[in-house]
């Protein structure tokens, strides 16, 4: 019984350790694009989308997408992200609403991939793996974040629930 004790112990330390590093990515990435014009209102949302479509790095099913919903909404869209990335990054960081930020975090990794990691026609089926990782790894994490109890440690609301000890009256 102990040793089961211990070994849960462990994951759930190494799952809300795996939690915070992956919040404060997303932290670091949507503080720079929040706070920083650049990304928002300078155009370079819209020109990453342009280079995703020009270099044939968006999956063929998902172009028409970029380039009939998301390239005219693409000032709208670049603060959903900016915003959205900066939310999961603290939502994740604090163990608040772990899964909701976790789910919205695997629909924008899927997004990513589907946009910049096309890896061509021609590729054998092993390269769609292999050029999905920097986007593949975040949604497996994601994924994890939603199934497992990724909240349970090391998290705000647990520091919050425990009761602070009362001294005796006089």
């Amino acid at each position: 019984m102990r040793r089961t004790q211990v070994s849960t112990d462990r994951t759930s330390l190494a799952l809300a350790a795996l939690r915070i590093f992956v919040g404060l990515l997303f932290l670091i990435f949507g503080e720079y694009k929040v706070f920083g014009a650049q990304f928002t209102l300078r155009g370079g949302f819209e020109g990453w989308i342009h280079q995703f479509l020009q270099s044939g790095a968006a999956y063929p099913f998902f172009a028409p997408i970029l380039e009939k919903f998301v390239l005219p909404h693409a000032h709208t869209i670049a603060f959903l992200v900016a915003y959205g990335e900066l939310a999961i990054g603290v939502a994740l960081l604090l163990g608040l609403c772990v899964r909701l930020a976790s789910a919205f975090g695997l629909a924008y990794m899927l997004s990513l991939l589907f946009a910049s990691n096309f890896p061509g026609h021609e590729a054998q089926f092993w390269q769609y793996f292999g050029a999905s990782l920097d986007h593949s790894v975040l949604a497996f994490c994601f994924l994890c974040f939603i199934i497992a109890r990724a909240d349970e440690r090391l998290c705000v609301m647990s520091y919050l629930r425990k009761e602070k000890p009362r001294l005796p009256p006089l």
